[in-house]
């Protein structure tokens, strides 16, 4: 469906394809801002995305791609959902450093308990919207928790995004400090109830000294349309 709708714009002439930007990928972070997650854990998880976007690892990914870039927007998501840093086109160091600079300044703006079901269709609709055109789209779904508290279902919303051709992945949070905090099955609830789309994969961040690294490699297989070799639905950071 994805494919499709590049060839629909491509054909529709060239004022549409004056205003939006081809890229190889539109991409997600959906992070976690829940009332589990407190201030200094926000900035923390920000931090680990910031740092990366910036490493040569994920740069060398983005400029071995497709396209050589890739569209990309962090949103967090609690009862509501608020976008952190808008979708920027990341080519290169310069445009992944600027990305990485406004991701650690913005206050806290979303606030409350899980909505994960509307969490994933405001992430569609950020895909859907934007003045943005790529073959493949992915929302990068991380968090603590499977609990709904509001909103739509899981099931529905999950069901909906995918049949829009988006790929979800996920990124379970675990607490090795905190006994689990959402149960000793997460990753097994994410495997099943969260991810999705061709390619679908998981990567577990064990605690806050594998959070980076564990965001860095899962950045370069999305980056890069590769899919790890399965182990439960899951592989460990390296």
């Amino acid at each position: 469906m994805r494919i499709l709708a590049c060839l629909i714009c491509l054909l529709a002439g060239p004022v549409l394809a004056e205003t939006r930007q081809e890229v190889g990928l539109e991409l997600v972070l959906l992070a976690d801002a829940s009332g589990s997650i407190d201030d200094i854990e926000l900035s923390f998880q920000r931090q680990g995305y910031a740092s990366a976007i910036i490493d040569p690892e994920v740069l060398n990914a983005i400029q071995d791609s497709l396209y050589g870039n890739v569209a990309v927007t962090y949103v967090e998501w609690a009862t509501n959902t608020a976008v952190v840093v808008p979708w920027t086109v990341i080519d290169g160091e310069a445009s992944a450093q600027a990305f990485a600079n406004a991701l650690t300044g913005p206050p806290r703006q979303a606030y409350g308990s899980n909505a994960i079901g509307g969490a994933l269709l405001d992430a569609k609709r950020l895909i859907e919207t934007n003045e943005i055109i790529a073959p493949r789209a992915v929302i990068d779904f991380s968090g603590d928790s499977i609990r709904n508290s509001s909103g739509p279902a899981i099931a529905a919303a999950r069901a909906e995004v995918l049949a829009a051709g988006i790929v979800i992945n996920a990124l379970p949070i675990l607490r090795a400090e905190d006994g689990r905090r959402a149960g000793a099955n997460l990753e097994e609830e994410y495997a099943e109830r969260i991810i999705g789309g061709p390619g679908a994969f998981m990567v577990t961040a064990e605690g806050r000294e594998s959070f980076a690294r564990t965001v860095r490699r899962k950045l370069v297989l999305e980056i890069s349309g590769r899919t790890p070799a399965p182990r439960n639905g899951r592989i460990a950071a390296r």
